[in-house]
Formats: C-alpha cells, structure tokens, sequence
C-alpha cells in the first residue's frame, strides 16, 4: 500500500488501505475463514449459499468475537462507519450480494443491492480455487485410474483388495459395537451414541466426528418396548451360553468367511487369467470337448426325432387316402 502522508487519520489509512481490490481479497480469505464470522447454509438458485446478516458482518469487523486472532497484515476498523463502508465496496465488487429470506434454508437474490444492516448477504467470494482444481484433477485421475483396473499389475490388484476388505470389516465392527453399545444403555433408559454425526450426510468430514458421544436420558413412553428388548437380548445370552455347539458353529462359519475374504477365493479375476494366457493357444479342455460330444448326440437326437415324426405324418395321410379309397370301392 502507498505510504500514509502525516495528518492522515487511522480512519483514512484503513479506507485507503481497502480500496485497494487484492488488499479486499486478503479481508475476504479471512473472513471466508475458521476465523471469521458464523455463518449459515442455504439454497439460492439450486445451489448451496452461505449467508449471514449485514449487522453480524458489521459487527465482527468492529469487535471481532473473543479469541479472534486479526491478521497482522490487515488494518483493524475502528468505527461502525468505517466497516460499513468497506461492506458497500464488498457489494460493489460482488463479493457478497443482497438475498432475501423466501423460506427456512431458502434464499433469493434481492433486487435491492445496496448495502444495508438489517438485510442478508449471501458469499460469492470463494478464494482461491488451486485447492480445488487440484481436487479436482486428481478426482479425475483417479476416476480413469479406476476404469483401467482390469491392466492394473497384479500385486496392486491385491493390494487394493485388502485394503476393500479390511475397510469392510472395520464399517461392520463400527456399525455393530455403536449399536450394541446403544441398545444395553437404551435399555437401562438412556440413549448413547458412539459418534452420533457419522452417517449426517449435511454435515462435512470433520463434523462427522463431533462429538465424540452423545448421552441423553430416553423419551417417555418406551418403557415397554426396552422392556421387550432386554428380554429378547436376554434371551440370546441365554442361547449363545447353553447351545455352544450352534453358537461355535455361526462363528467358525464367520471366521471362514473372513478367511474367504482376504484369500479372495469368493471372486474369480477373470481378466488376470485372460491378461496371463494372452500369448497362450486356446486348447479345449477335455471337459470342454466331453461338452461338445453331450451338445452334438443330443442335436442328433433331436434330428432323428424330427425325422420319425415327419414318416409317421406320411403313414398318417397314406392310411387316410386308402380309407377313403376303400369306402368308394364298397360304394
């Protein structure tokens, strides 16, 4: 930025500062950041908007909520009027534009663009796109990666099996101790959850995982229907302990499966075997000719089937023919 001749108050340094388009840009990647204002989700023209009110934005410029570290490269405001003006330029640049509320989660582009307190301005300011067209690329790569697994070498196709068959095995475990956990708390009339956001498609990767548990006393009403279900749970306990033989069995066949699994041996990989015999004479097997012999005697068959009915239509007509000429003769 240009020097600030002396008498220039700070007011003015900070507005010459933000006319400068790039120097906004910095503001906008940090308040499009962790650090800056709350901000809500929306629809506005098919699209998924971020939005929040003018007076929130005014206000977090001028008192940045607590533990808000500022950028050192960035001039704080000092005056409301000094805030809002630097919004009226983030209008005019159309980093954010004016919407109006239609709905719950619903936005539409509001005719009126001026910069006002009491209305709702939706982001277009993004950042920069390098990370996401990086993203990008490699989704691409990885999409053409994956179209060519059949040629894929050999060890990476195992390698890639593994890793299917172990991320399996962890969802399913995941699955079954969250709900094992849940249903013996459940019954003794609470509700916890081992990672209760896991499966919020709404929410991103790292909310996912918050919190960690949640634990709340249950609704009224259930009492019989825990009652019910701590008798069926009951009674499993009951069967796994006394039928041993069954129970041992159901896990043996788990326990093979698995092995199953990681052996690969439930899945033919055609295309390897094709991909290894490419240069090898296709033979028939001795099963394959055995085949070929069955197919050929029963067409055989068939023909001479074929042919037995055809002579036995003839002798059919024949006999019709001399009937009749018999029954002329006697005439």
């Amino acid at each position: 930025p240009a020097p600030v001749r002396p008498g220039i108050s700070k007011m003015a340094e900070s507005e010459a500062f933000y006319e400068n388009e790039d120097n906004l840009k910095k503001l906008c990647d940090f308040l499009r950041g962790k650090e800056g204002p709350a901000v809500r989700e929306a629809i506005e023209m098919d699209k998924r908007v971020y939005y929040l009110k003018g007076e929130k934005l005014v206000n977090f410029l001028v008192e940045p909520k607590k533990g808000t570290k500022w950028p050192s490269n960035l001039p704080k405001f000092k005056t409301r009027q000094e805030a809002i003006a630097v919004c009226k330029e983030l209008c005019r640049l159309h980093f954010i534009h004016r919407s109006e509320k239609r709905g719950k989660g619903d936005l539409t582009i509001s005719r009126n663009r001026d910069f006002d307190e009491s209305g709702y301005f939706t982001w277009i300011y993004e950042g920069d796109k390098s990370f996401s067209n990086m993203m990008t690329t490699l989704l691409v790569v990885g999409f053409l990666c994956c179209t060519c697994f059949p040629i894929w070498p050999q060890f990476l196709k195992v390698f890639v099996w593994y890793m299917s068959v172990t991320l399996l095995i962890f969802i399913f475990f995941l699955i079954t101790v969250r709900g094992a956990v849940f249903l013996c708390i459940w019954i003794l009339g609470f509700e916890c959850w081992v990672l209760p956001n896991l499966f919020d498609e709404t929410l991103g990767f790292v909310e996912s995982f918050k919190p960690f548990v949640s634990f709340e006393p249950t609704k009224e009403g259930q009492l019989i229907y825990r009652a019910g279900i701590a008798v069926a749970f009951v009674s499993f306990c009951y069967w796994a302990v006394t039928q041993p033989s069954e129970f041992d069995g159901f896990k043996q066949g788990q326990v093979d499966f698995i092995k199953d699994l990681y052996a690969g041996t439930l899945l033919s990989d055609m295309s390897q075997a094709d991909k290894d015999n490419i240069d090898k004479p296709r033979m028939p097997s001795l099963d394959d000719l055995l085949k070929k012999l069955d197919s050929s005697d029963d067409e055989e068959e068939e023909e001479l089937d074929e042919e037995e009915k055809v002579a036995k239509m003839l002798e059919d007509l024949v006999g019709d023919e001399d009937e009749d000429i018999d029954e002329d003769g006697e005439e």
